[in-house]
């Protein structure tokens, strides 16, 4: 599968960001009788003199070579705009946006974990929010910390959004024997000592940052990019439910709730292969025949038999928490096919956000799609409890944009 990669050329740029003025102050780490303070590191990041050269970067420059001037492209864009290439302690990451959704494990917490923009933020305030926090003395201390070359576990801790670190025999025992030790708004994470990676950062982000954006935030923005791509005014065309707000503030309204055909806005598309387009939105259920999980269709090959669908969701494997892309495999010779069919293969793994944490419900997306049959709109038809549907109002920019060209042609 191709993964997005950043261009070289931001390296240099980024290298040399500060914090942005808008991006909040990051909290300092928190010292107790069973810890050592993160504040004050014993040993240093690794220097930039030392980091890997930057990879190959043929993705993000063949957009349009490979995906046109279509939505598909649109899409993509958008969802680029969710990935930026940051120097950190002596290695070049792309970091993604985290998933964030408003008071996501608060159950244990006492009290509401509200994130920055709810779930629902634009990525550039986003990018802002993250330059901050991984420009700060924090999250060098942090960085230090994990590349220590010592044995530890990182606690998080998402009502002070704090962290701390602990060598406690018994507490890295217990870590590394699968018996985990945190609590759902206290997630733990061990550590060799080893250095930053993308999944650390993301962490540091997720928990401390307290941003991200949760699926319909995403998906939102995606079909938002699309809209504007086809000259179309997303908010105004919807009309009534968005009375008194705009771009910027209508996000706050959207959840996943708002993607079902008993929304006028929305039509109920068959989910045979063969009646499915980019832009058309998936939507998992759960027991109860509530919608609640949300993602888009970015693409359909339908030669080489796969979809390739965008989604945010901290229920993936750790290196893909946050946004990314998933692939649905079928036979091209049976586009019949319908998405619940268990002959058509979704390789979206699901596993829990944090090693150690409960399995998720489900094994990969085709198993969260199907499930529930007996609920919601297919029960009793054996489709599967998932659905697809499609915005009414964004057919005018999907034409416009079939019709796109590259400037000059």
């Amino acid at each position: 599968m191709t993964r997005f990669r950043a261009p070289a050329v931001l390296l240099i740029l980024l290298a040399s960001l500060g914090p942005a003025a808008a991006a909040p102050s990051p909290p300092t780490a928190t010292t107790s009788a069973a810890t050592k303070s993160a504040a004050t590191p014993t040993a240093r990041a690794p220097s930039l003199a030392k980091a890997p050269p930057p990879p190959d970067l043929p993705d993000l420059n063949d957009l349009h070579e490979r995906w046109g001037w279509g939505v598909e492209s649109v899409i993509e864009s958008a969802y680029r705009a969710c990935f930026r290439t940051f120097v950190l302690g002596g290695r070049i990451i792309t970091l993604r946006i985290p998933f964030g959704e408003n008071n996501d494990r608060a159950e244990l917490a006492g009290g509401d974990l509200a994130i920055l923009g709810g779930g629902k933020a634009d990525p550039s305030l986003l990018w802002e929010g993250i330059s901050g926090l991984v420009s700060s003395a924090d999250f060098a201390a942090y960085t230090a910390t994990l590349a220590d070359g010592r044995e530890k576990v990182i606690v998080f801790d998402l009502v002070t959004r704090r962290w701390e670190e602990s060598r406690d025999l018994f507490l890295v025992a217990r870590a590394k024997a699968g018996l985990y030790p945190g609590l759902p708004h206290r997630p733990v994470v061990l550590s060799e000592g080893g250095g930053l990676d993308e999944a650390a950062v993301y962490d540091y982000l997720w928990a401390v940052g307290g941003l991200g954006m949760d699926c319909s935030g995403f998906v939102w923005h995606s079909i938002g990019t699309v809209a504007r791509a086809g000259g179309l005014d997303l908010v105004k065309a919807l009309g009534r439910p968005f009375r008194g707000t705009n771009s910027a503030t209508a996000p706050l309204y959207i959840g996943t709730w708002f993607f079902t055909p008993d929304n006028k806005a929305f039509e109920l598309v068959d989910d045979r292969i063969d009646r499915l387009r980019p832009a058309d939105i998936l939507v998992f259920r759960d027991e109860k025949g509530k919608p609640v999980h949300s993602a888009l269709i970015q693409s359909i090959d339908r030669k080489a038999g796969r979809i390739r669908y965008l989604q945010s969701t901290d229920e993936a494997p750790r290196d893909e928490r946050g946004v990314h892309e998933s692939y649905i495999e079928f036979d091209p010779t049976l586009p019949e096919l319908r998405l619940g069919d268990a002959r058509v293969r979704w390789l979206q793994k699901r596993v829990s956000a944090f090693e150690g944490e409960p399995a998720s419900t489900f094994p990969d997306d085709g198993t969260r799609y199907r499930a529930w049959s007996d609920k919601g709109i297919y029960a009793g038809t054996g489709r599967g409890g998932g659905f697809v549907v499609r915005l009414r109002a964004l057919a005018p920019a999907l034409k416009k944009l079939a019709s796109a060209r590259a400037p000059g042609s």
